[in-house]
């Protein structure tokens, strides 16, 4: 029998994703800061191959495949266009090659293009229609199961990737980056899923950006509008009230953390097992973390959720620690 699909999935659970190749990559010295364009699928296949394993091994049940920003504008940054259509392809390749060593489900990726314009979106559509298409059919030829686009601040750019995806008619997960609390085009966060919803996404919700703190108001106010599936894709970072958004995060001396200053406000694995479980209790169906992720976190929530996960044989285990752990002596049960 063939593997369950995305929508299947469902009915066991929450289904747990693992993003933020872009974030990981860079900090490995793979991807360069800045164009953040995925040139390491074709350069240094053995280090993306190797993160999707990692994120399998910790429990993701996806992988998606390593495309984001992989569009023409985008390559174009970088003088790598002619490559365009061999690093889309050869990412789902990697993708489905990992995806196979445990069951896990592949996800083609669309991301926002820089290019779209909420003052002119006929001349918009003109510009991103070309680059999503080619990007969903070079997916769809190398066999993905299904399509997360995402970090679109527009519902225009949202509504035309979604577009490109129903045209091949596999199932469409869309999710918003919330950097204000409206969209581009004027849409609160809520409606603009509701909208998605109604145009036939089948998962829709918020990913990157927000950390948990300031993530979860909203997608209770998401759960609350529409009647399909769900997605939360936070950042591991601590946003704030004050400091929304992991743009905005700062500490005295450090006028701006974004992106390569954002150590200090790393959340830690515990912390993102509690989100993981307040997205469930809220209804989150797919729940995942975004950019600066790393396997531990991913294990973390996976076990959080009740999993075994094939990293599970390495949890902690401090009573085994030689000066933390119970024979030494050192490690005393509070006391009642």
């Amino acid at each position: 029998m063939g593997k369950k699909g995305i929508l299947e999935r469902f009915q066991d659970g929450p289904v747990l994703g693992a993003e933020g190749y872009l974030f990981e990559l860079e900090r490995r010295g793979y991807v360069k800061a800045g164009p953040y364009v995925p040139e390491a699928v074709l350069d240094h296949p053995e280090a993306v191959r190797e993160l999707h394993r990692e994120f399998l091994f910790a429990g993701s049940e996806v992988m998606v495949a390593f495309t984001y920003y992989a569009h023409r504008e985008k390559l174009k940054v970088v003088g790598r266009e002619l490559d365009l259509e061999q690093l889309n392809r050869r990412a789902v390749r990697l993708a489905a090659e990992i995806a196979a060593e445990g069951g896990a489900l592949v996800a083609g990726n669309l991301s926002n293009t820089w290019v779209w314009d909420p003052a002119d979106p006929e001349g918009s559509r003109r510009r991103v229609d070309p680059m999503f298409e080619e990007q969903v059919r070079w997916a769809v030829e190398e066999g993905v199961d299904f399509f997360i686009a995402e970090t679109y601040d527009c519902l225009g750019e949202a509504l035309a990737a979604l577009k490109a995806i129903r045209a091949c008619g596999l199932p469409a997960m869309v999710t918003f980056i919330a950097l204000e609390e409206k969209s581009t085009d004027g849409y609160a966060w809520a409606e603009a899923c509701r909208i998605l919803e109604q145009e036939g996404a089948a998962i829709v919700g918020l990913n990157c950006a927000r950390g948990p703190a300031t993530m979860l108001g909203l997608m209770e106010r998401i759960r609350g509008a529409v009647r399909c599936r769900v997605a939360a894709q936070p950042v591991p970072y601590r946003t704030t009230a004050e400091q929304p958004i992991f743009q905005k995060l700062r500490e005295p001396g450090c006028p701006c953390a974004f992106p390569l200053s954002l150590d200090p406000f790393v959340h830690t694995r515990f912390e993102m097992a509690e989100f993981a479980l307040s997205a469930r209790n809220l209804g989150v169906d797919y729940i995942g973390i975004c950019c600066g992720a790393g396997p531990h976190h991913v294990r973390a929530m996976a076990e959080a959720l009740g999993r075994s996960v094939p990293a599970s044989r390495y949890s902690p285990d401090l009573s085994l620690h030689p000066v933390l752990g119970a024979a030494s002596g050192r490690l005393r049960k509070p006391t009642p």
